[in-house]
């Protein structure tokens, strides 16, 4: 019996000449499988085979890519070390079981996090696990470049002035 398989064609290296989504910046050199790069980077014009040639013709560009990569991951590095500790407080109007009317969304701990600590992160950057529906602590995940940081939420309740009677 033999074998009806054939053989796996090794992945190509390509330069991007753009920035595309979710796979690079421009000037990066990037691993991808074959068809992915002939049948759609490569008619589209937004990579090069990554010959010696085109890597002599693009050394500076991907010299200075390489630099912004690292400065990025120094930066995120930052970032990170800034949230590490952090507790972000909300002060909200809840019924009588201590559910909030309304949960905290990402977007509220993004402008949160601004205007408490002087950070300031993405919304979409915000991975919160369960609905923040109720008063005391959560903690939600921070996405910074390929790591994921934990961050406290602190919700408490909001004092509620009752009307003297006369």
């Amino acid at each position: 019996m033999s074998d009806c398989t054939a053989p796996t064609p090794p992945p190509m290296e390509l330069l991007l000449l753009q920035d595309i989504n979710g796979i690079g910046k421009r000037n990066d050199i990037i691993v991808v499988g074959d068809g992915f790069a002939l049948n759609h980077l490569l008619p589209e014009r937004k990579a090069l085979v990554a010959t010696p040639t085109v890597r002599k013709r693009y050394a500076e560009q991907i010299k200075r890519r390489a630099e912004e990569r690292e400065n990025d991951r120094k930066v995120q590095l930052e970032a990170a070390g800034m949230l590490t500790g952090k507790i972000v407080h909300f002060t909200r109007k809840v019924t009588k079981t201590d559910k909030l009317y309304a949960a905290i969304s990402a977007k509220d701990i993004s402008e949160a996090l601004a205007t408490e600590h002087a950070i300031t992160i993405d919304a979409d950057k915000i991975q919160i696990a369960e609905h923040i529906k109720s008063v005391g602590n959560a903690t939600v995940q921070v996405q910074i470049g390929d790591q994921t940081y934990p961050l406290q939420i602190n919700v408490a309740r909001e004092e509620v002035k009752t009307k003297a009677k006369s």
